[in-house]
């Protein structure tokens, strides 16, 4: 397949097949690195970075907590914007980008809530509290939630994808009110202590910094297999799919 299309015209008509074909040769490569880099970072977290002086060992729940949250971003974004592709192109690649996205956003939403109703526990002295930050995620989660049970059910038809996809647009909206929830209101989640721009000196420390960055890096990498990885398996599906219904109609053809 030509990497650069002749037209603007003929860019956006490939990019669905382009980008697949990109992904599935990446996948092997995704797939080492986000093993090696996992056990990186779990030896960061457990061996090299200091433990925290307050919070202690339940601190270190922040290094997959926090890139869950940031993977749960990545993953509703990347169906908000295979939705409006879809919506325009009505090409069924789009749509399955989209499906499968939610899918493991799903995965990793319900994973942050996890992490941090742990961390929270011996924090704040309760597992859950109906916090801005808190509450407008488990939106999210309900929002996402609904969105594959629509999927899961409903005919596997171009109206039902028309559906999810407008619901996978107006749901990402959520994303921002999330990610600034501790600044609009007042909160028991902490406000954003990475870097703190008021404050040269502040944020975390060198240590706690790299590891976070690596965690992120690792979290990613996984995010990103597994989304390929289900990408394929539907597109295969769909594939075998038509593959079935040519046979079929070529044997009632034959009689």
């Amino acid at each position: 397949m030509r990497w650069w299309p002749r037209s603007w015209r003929q860019f956006w008509s490939t990019l669905d097949g382009r980008t697949y074909h990109m992904m599935l040769s990446a996948r092997p490569w995704i797939g080492w690195l986000a093993v090696g880099s996992m056990v990186i970072v779990f030896a960061l977290v457990f061996w090299w970075v200091p433990l925290e002086a307050i919070q202690g060992y339940p601190q270190k729940i922040f290094y997959i907590h926090v890139p869950s949250a940031w993977v749960m971003y990545a993953a509703f974004g990347v169906v908000f914007a295979s939705s409006i592709l879809y919506l325009w192109k009505r090409t069924s690649l789009w749509d399955i980008f989209a499906r499968c996205a939610a899918e493991v956003g799903f995965l990793f939403t319900t994973l942050a809530l996890a992490t941090g109703m742990l961390w929270g526990k011996p924090i704040w002295g309760t597992f859950w509290t109906w916090d801005a930050r808190l509450t407008s995620t488990l939106i999210l989660w309900f929002i996402y939630g609904g969105y594959m049970l629509v999927r899961a059910f409903a005919r596997p038809d171009a109206e039902v994808a028309r559906l999810a996809a407008v619901v996978g647009i107006i749901g990402f909206l959520d994303v921002p009110i999330i990610h600034l929830s501790v600044l609009w209101w007042r909160t028991l989640h902490p406000q954003p202590v990475v870097m703190i721009i008021d404050d040269p000196g502040g944020g975390l420390p060198a240590s706690m910094l790299i590891t976070l960055l690596a965690s992120l890096v690792a979290v990613s990498l996984v995010f990103a297999w597994l989304w390929i990885q289900r990408v394929w398996q539907e597109r295969t599906a769909e594939n075998l799919a038509l593959l079935e219904a040519l046979l079929e109609r070529r044997e009632r053809s034959a009689r």
